[in-house]
């Protein structure tokens, strides 16, 4: 560049020496010879410094930009493909929660009928085994009261006959009467 002004004001001073005959319209062919002269230099410097760094700069800024712009765009599916996977497994959790919910609706029915069920056993043996404990009762006050009526009429026998009675020969006969009596 020092060169360029260098040659630039040679030039200007050449032409002012020159007497100055010309307006500002007319051609002076030394000045033009200096002035191609100086931007043919200030080319070739410009070409041989200036041009391939300049070029570099510009071919990496570009580059730089493709390359960001490619990111971005991976970034962006990469983005929509994450939103899709997401949206894939938050519909698969709900039919996953939607099934564990069926299933424990499905095991506290069962579960409900199977203790239902379970209750009516149990209360159906307790009347049982309460039938069978009035049945046993009953069949044992019969008996205590076959035996106070057989040694009520035993007494009375005796009363009547005011004799010793053989106890166990009375028993029987009376017993065989009970029976009888029980029949009819």
């Amino acid at each position: 560049m020092f060169g360029f002004s260098i040659l630039a004001l040679s030039a200007l001073f050449a032409s002012s020496e020159e007497g100055g005959s010309g307006g500002l319209l007319s051609v002076n062919p030394g000045l033009a010879f200096w002035t191609v002269l100086t931007f043919l230099i200030l080319l070739f410097i410009l070409k041989k410094f200036a041009w391939k760094p300049i070029l570099a700069a510009l071919d990496e800024r570009e580059q730089k930009i493709k390359d960001s712009l490619q990111m971005a765009e991976k970034a962006n599916e990469e983005a929509k493909q994450m939103i899709e996977d997401n949206k894939k497994q938050l519909l698969l959790a709900e039919d996953e929660a939607k099934k564990i919910v069926e299933q424990s609706r499905v095991y506290a029915e069962k579960l409900k009928t199977q203790l239902l069920e379970e209750s009516k056993a149990q209360s159906q043996k307790l009347i049982e085994n309460a039938s069978q404990e009035i049945d046993r009762k009953k069949l044992e006050a019969f008996a205590e009261l076959k035996n106070q009526v057989a040694d009520l009429s035993l007494s009375i026998a005796e009363k009547i006959l005011k004799q010793s009675v053989d106890k166990n020969a009375n028993a029987e006969m009376i017993k065989k009467y009970i029976d009888e009596i029980q029949k009819n």
